[in-house]
């Protein structure tokens, strides 16, 4: 009897999957709620939700690109405490990168999606990459300069 699932069946197949199964099982699968019966209705039925997800993963993105774009146009400029040839006191970390760039640039990015192996502890700029989306990356400039002493 032929089934689309309907959730991950371990060893059987994936979510949106069409299978050929024995029917005793079949009917397991569809008591559990796990698949439905493959006839035409059913089959035309998940090609549109197919359809419907394929559209909203592009408009996601579409949006993260934009995103991505908007990003790679900004230079963050944060200002902090600096010794002698340019060592920070303390450090920069993604979650410091992040609330700046809430704060004066209004682009709120989480601070895991920050690829920032170590933090910056040095003045100068540097580059971050930072993952949007799975397809979609954008690069951040940070330049860290030394407070004004007042």
């Amino acid at each position: 009897m032929n089934v689309i699932f309907l959730k991950d069946v371990k060893g059987q197949g994936k979510k949106g999957d069409v299978k050929n199964v024995p029917d005793g099982f079949a009917n397991f699968l569809i008591k559990q709620g796990s698949a439905n019966p493959a006839n035409a209705s059913t089959v035309k039925q998940l090609e549109h939700m197919n359809e419907v997800e394929q559209k909203m993963k592009d408009k996601e993105r579409e949006v993260a690109q934009n995103l991505a774009d908007q990003i790679g146009a900004v230079t963050l400029v944060i200002h902090t405490k600096a010794g002698e040839g340019g060592r920070l006191f303390g450090s920069i970390t993604t979650k410091h990168i992040a609330e700046e760039l809430k704060k004066s640039h209004k682009i709120d990015i989480d601070k895991r999606k920050m690829v920032l192996d170590d933090p910056i502890r040095t003045l100068g700029t540097c580059e971050i990459p930072i993952k949007i989306h799975p397809q979609v990356k954008a690069m951040l400039k940070v330049q860290v300069g030394e407070e004004s002493h007042e």
